[in-house]
């Protein structure tokens, strides 16, 4: 298996592997897969990965996909991004998905990213243990934030905090005098 810049040329082999997460009803809130250019838009430029499968016979089979979207527009975010991992049915169970997102953090904190987040619908168990081996933790769940198909569903939000991007020392804001003043002690 060998991992590539997932490029307009991947996209159909893309698309048929997030349709396939789409069906399982426990990989994404979406019921239809958007076109490049709508998944284009959705998603940074930078960070965007297929693990093609490189062995004889198969030529190049598109095994799964990783990539980051914006979490926010706010300039004070821009080091976050959201994570997605989707694998082809046919190719689960064979370290794809651990390689990608091993990749896709290299990939976001050399493009300057300090936080990564994962929204996962608590049913999907192997994509939260994939996440936590990658160093992402769990900080909190989110009670039937949204409905898929009529019924309200809750996800796990993890997050990974990059050891390398963003950790220079920031002042602490100065506290305010109350806090800092000497306690009142009574006397007998």
């Amino acid at each position: 298996m060998k991992l590539h810049p997932l490029t307009a040329a991947h996209w159909p082999a893309v698309k048929a592997i997030y349709e396939q997460g789409i069906a399982t009803g426990n990989a994404t809130f979406q019921t239809d897969a958007p076109t490049w250019g709508e998944w284009d838009r959705g998603h940074l430029a930078h960070s965007r990965l297929v693990a093609v499968d490189a062995g004889y016979g198969n030529n190049g089979q598109v095994l799964g996909w990783a990539a980051l979207s914006p979490v926010s527009g706010r300039c004070v975010y821009g080091g976050v991004a959201e994570v997605s991992v989707y694998v082809a049915g046919d190719a689960r169970g064979r370290g794809v998905g651990r390689q990608l997102l091993a990749a896709i953090v290299a990939e976001s904190e050399a493009n300057g990213l300090w936080t990564l987040q994962a929204s996962i619908f608590p049913e999907n168990t192997t994509s939260i243990s994939i996440h936590a081996g990658a160093g992402f933790q769990t900080v909190g769940r989110r009670e039937r934030i949204g409905q898929l198909h009529g019924v309200w569903r809750s996800t796990v939000l993890l997050e990974r905090r990059s050891a390398m991007v963003g950790v220079e020392a920031s002042p602490v804001p100065d506290a305010p005098s109350y806090l800092l003043s000497s306690p009142v002690h009574a006397t007998a």
